[in-house]
């Protein structure tokens, strides 16, 4: 996939439509900077943008992502081998999506994770002063629930996010 290719295609799309960059920004609720990023091949088209180009424009995803016009012989062929390319350069891969979304629920959640350490210690603190094993016990009741809490919660969100990319708590 070439992205100067692309982005002199999408450069003379729009100047067939005679927009200039600032109306096509405008069109798709972007910044004229953002579509000479596009043109200079600086940056791919997000799909979303793509798909709205493509019915701007009258043409075909894969043709903007191939950076010129096809015919109907060369569609089939090179269909296939831009969605190819397209998933490999645009996306994580399953384990970057995880490790991500675990490294951002830990950071949104880093006050009360460390509320729960600190009670946690407390209550073993006034065990060992107090001389109570249920005290203790309990605390150690509480650290089983407390990561039991952490990672239950934590892997839900990273579901929501990396698997199914909803986001939301359905």
């Amino acid at each position: 996939m070439d992205l100067v290719q692309i982005g002199k295609f999408i450069a003379q799309l729009r100047k067939e439509h005679e927009f200039s960059q600032e109306k096509l920004g405008e069109i798709l609720g972007v910044t004229n900077k953002t579509i000479s990023r596009w043109e200079t091949g600086t940056y791919l088209p997000p799909s979303e943008m793509l798909l709205s180009m493509s019915n701007l424009f009258c043409v075909t995803i894969d043709e903007l992502l191939d950076g010129k016009r096809r015919t109907q012989d060369d569609y089939k062929v090179a269909a296939e081998e831009n969605l190819r390319q397209g998933v490999n350069v645009s996306s994580f891969t399953l384990q970057e999506k995880v490790a991500f979304f675990k490294k951002k629920w830990l950071k949104e959640h880093i006050a009360a994770m460390s509320c729960w350490g600190i009670g946690i210690i407390a209550v073993l603190v006034v065990s060992i002063i107090f001389r109570l094993p249920i005290l203790a016990a309990a605390a150690m009741l509480l650290l089983l629930l407390g990561h039991a809490w952490r990672n239950n919660t934590m892997m839900a969100y990273v579901e929501r996010n990396a698997f199914d990319g909803t986001g939301r708590n359905d």
